[in-house]
Parts: C-alpha cells; sequence; structure tokens
C-alpha cells in the first residue's frame, strides 16, 4: 500500500516494541503507522521452518522471567502451546560429556561468581563483570562462555551494575510455534508500512518529517524503536542532531549471540531438550540443546566474539563450527548424522547490526538516558531502554507500552481545556 502522506503517531520499528506500542495504542483514535524496513514483523523475533519436522526461532525463543513475561498473556490469549518443560541448560547435561561431578563444581563456581557479583553491585561503584571472578579459578573461561550467551559479549565488556539489575525470576516457557510466530501473530492487526527504511527523522517544524525509501511522511508524534546500533552508526539520523542519544546507544551496544539448527538422523540415540556442552576451559565454545521439542534436530549457540569470527568467515561457518565440536564430544558417527539446515547472522543483519544490548561498565545509567522522551514529540523505546528485563522480546514489548502512555500523558498535555478537561476524543483505559 502507498505510504499515507500523515499519522498522528508514526512507529520506527515493527520488532516486539514497535509492536507492544502500536497494539496498546490501537484503541486510542490516532491515526497509526508502524514503519518497518524489513519485510517482516518481529524484529529479532523470527521462527522459521527449515524441514517440515522442525521449527527454529532464529532469534529470541524462551519466555524468559515467564511469571512476570507479558508475551505469556499474548500466546494464551492467541491459543499458542506455552512448553513449560525446565530449560536444558543447568541441571540437564548429557552425562557422557559433562560429568555430574564436573557439572556440580561447574554450577557451584558461576553460582559464586553471581554471588560476588550481587555483593560489589551493593557498593554502588560501576566496573567490569570479569573483575567478579575468583582469580585462577578452572571454571572462569567456561563461566565467561556462558557471559557471551546471555549478555552477548564476554564479562570484560558488561556492567556489574546492569548485569545486576537485570530480573531473572528463574522460570524460563516456551513457544511450541516459536516465539516469531507469536510476535507476527500479535502484530497482524497492526497498520504496517514494510519494506520501509527510515533514513532521516527531521523533528524541527511543528510536525515531524520523515523521511523514507518509499517517500516522506509527517506525524505528530514519533516511537522510535529501532536496535542501540542502528542509532549509534546514525543509520538513521535526526535533525537536529541529538548527540545525548547516540552517545546513550554507543554505551549499550548489542552484543551477538548466534544459533544454528543441524538435522539430526537417528535422533532417539540422544536425550529430549537435553543440554550437550563440554567440560571445555575456554571462552569459545559453543552450547547445544538436544531435539528441542523433541524434534530431530539440535540446535547450537554460540556468542561473543567467538560467534563474530565465525560469522566473519562465512556463511555455513556456524554449522561447520557446530558439527566438528559435536562430533568431538560425542563421536565420528555424527558427522554423517548432522546436516546443516539454518543459521543466524545478526552481526550481518543491515536492521538489527548485532542481536541484544549490554551495557558497557560504567554505563550503566544509560538506559534511562536512552529511553528519555525528546520534547514531547520524540519517544523512544526497545529491549536496550528496559529498566530491568533487557535483552528481551518482553521487555521490548513492555517498553513500547510504556511510551505509548508517554505519547497519551504528552497528547492530555498539549490538549487540555481551560478548566482542566481533556479535549482528546480517545480511550486510554486500556494503557496500563
Amino acid at each position: 500500500m502507498p505510504l499515507p502522506s500523515e499519522v498522528d503517531v508514526a512507529i520506527i520499528g515493527a520488532g516486539a516494541a514497535g509492536l507492544g506500542a502500536a497494539r496498546a495504542l490501537e484503541n486510542s483514535r490516532l491515526s497509526l503507522l508502524v514503519v518497518e524496513a524489513r519485510d517482516r514483523v518481529g524484529g529479532r523475533g523470527h521462527t522459521i521452518m527449515p524441514s517440515p519436522e522442525i521449527n527454529f526461532d532464529v532469534g529470541c525463543g524462551w519466555l524468559h522471567s515467564a511469571d512476570k513475561n507479558s508475551f505469556v498473556a499474548v500466546a494464551e490469549e492467541l491459543n499458542f502451546e506455552i512448553d513449560k518443560n525446565r530449560p536444558p541448560w543447568r541441571e540437564r547435561g548429557f552425562d557422557a560429556v559433562f560429568p555430574p561431578e564436573q557439572r556440580r563444581e561447574f554450577m557451584r563456581a558461576i553460582d559464586a561468581f553471581y554471588e560476588r557479583a550481587e555483593e560489589a553491585a551493593k557498593s554502588g561503584r560501576d566496573g567490569p563483570a570479569n573483575a567478579c571472578l575468583e582469580p585462577g579459578n578452572r571454571w572462569n573461561e567456561m563461566i565467561d562462555a556462558i557471559s557471551t550467551y546471555i549478555n552477548g559479549t564476554e564479562l570484560d565488556r558488561v556492567s556489574i551494575l546492569d548485569m545486576d539489575a537485570y530480573e531473572d525470576t528463574g522460570l524460563n516457557w516456551r513457544v511450541r510455534e516459536g516465539y516469531g510466530a507469536l510476535m507476527a501473530a500479535y502484530g497482524a492487526p497492526c497498520p504496517l508500512a514494510l519494506k520501509t527504511e527510515v533514513t532521516l527523522i527531521d523533528h524541527s517544524g511543528t510536525r515531524v518529517r520523515i523521511e523514507t525509501s518509499k517517500g516522506v511522511l509527517s506525524a505528530g508524534r514519533v516511537i522510535v524503536t529501532v536496535p542501540t546500533n542502528l542509532i549509534a552508526d546514525e543509520a538513521i539520523r535526526f535533525h537536529p542532531a541529538l548527540p545525548a542519544k547516540v552517545d546513550a546507544a554507543r554505551a549499550l551496544p548489542l552484543g551477538l549471540a548466534d544459533k544454528v539448527t543441524l538435522a539430526l538422523d537417528k535422533p532417539e540415540d540422544l536425550p529430549v531438550d537435553g543440554n550437550l556442552r563440554g567440560a571445555t576451559m575456554r571462552t569459545a565454545m559453543g552450547a547445544y540443546h538436544l531435539r528441542p521439542f523433541g524434534q530431530p534436530c539440535i540446535e547450537g549457540f554460540f556468542g561473543g566474539r567467538f560467534a563474530r569470527e565465525l560469522e566473519e568467515a562465512g556463511e555455513g561457518a556456524l554449522a561447520e563450527e557446530a558439527i566438528d565440536e559435536i562430533v568431538a564430544m560425542l563421536g565420528s558417527d555424527y558427522r554423517r548424522r548432522l546436516k546443516p539446515l539454518a543459521e543466524s547472522r545478526w552481526a550481518q543483519d543491515p536492521f538489527a547490526r548485532g542481536s541484544y544490548s549490554h551495557a558497557l561498565p560504567g554505563h550503566a545509567g544509560m538506559r534511562a538516558a536512552l529511553a528519555a522522551p525528546v520534547d514531547s514529540r520524540l519517544f523512544f523505546a526497545g529491549e536496550a531502554t528496559s529498566p530491568n528485563f533487557f535483552s528481551t522480546a518482553h521487555g521490548a514489548k513492555d517498553s513500547g507500552e510504556r511510551a505509548a502512555r508517554e505519547v497519551m500523558g504528552a497528547l492530555v498535555d498539549a490538549k487540555l481545556g481551560p478548566a482542566g478537561t481533556s479535549l482528546l476524543p480517545s480511550r486510554t483505559d486500556h494503557l496500563r
């Protein structure tokens, strides 16, 4: 459909934050448009079927902190199946590769690391999280590897205060049909302009002028939900410039966490929802989810600098590394039993340029700085602006709803009548 000439509210980005903002405003009687550079919604949430038997979440795949995750209610409302089985990454290791006593020793080491980090955060002084590693501990490299999966980067680039602010309730569920599929269904009612790349947001005039690959759009209010790397790289420019936003985005870079799925012949030889990770004393390593949902496949996970090296090695390098590691752990027979199906390369995605945000040491406060509105006309959302659920899809969705409330508050402030009565013909009771 052609791009309209003007709307009341333009939402830049159709990831979880943009969809959350649009759904929160859908009954406000304001004209809305979600402008998305890709040909789909979901952003860093995307489900594909690389084979008829396998669903693969190329991006986010877990309903983290499920008891506080707003996508749980969305899944229930839309009749998506929620798998509440325990995640595979702690107690459910594959004994033949990572013996139970070694796993217990590693778990004690990583739990002690987080206890030290929590104690360090109480001082209020920030610093790199690797300062909380126990000097000489044999498991330090593996703890650093876990950071690359959780934070997308190694501990030397992670703020202690930011890491402590993350709220993990320990409850992690999954969507059987795929998290990305859930987001696509959630976003179906939204007014969309797909394959429309925004290059400039000009807020110098009375209305905001948005330059896109399909023409110019005028808006009264704009909610910006794009990943921090796009703001940091000034892939989308602001006029007048917003150096404070660029600085905040640069302090909250996207780390890198990539996934690969491998078809598995004779899957019954391996446990359903098992975890495969060797007792490898190095950070450059993969972690493997055996037969997720009982599917005939293995999902591999790589993070941080190692994931970036594999991306730079070219397409197929993640699958090749995964197969080599699995063969080293399970035996040469698995080389013929594994077949590459699909892999993510989020750093190469021009509209993401990474996976999810982490605050650099000394910059934990930048999440609030990035989230702050500008002149009651520009509003900012996205997982990087979430104070406690950053790096998650539900943190992004919740931030979009927060930005929608800020838009409505700004409109009410601008349109109060002489007696203090709102002149807005809007219904905002659903905004919570």
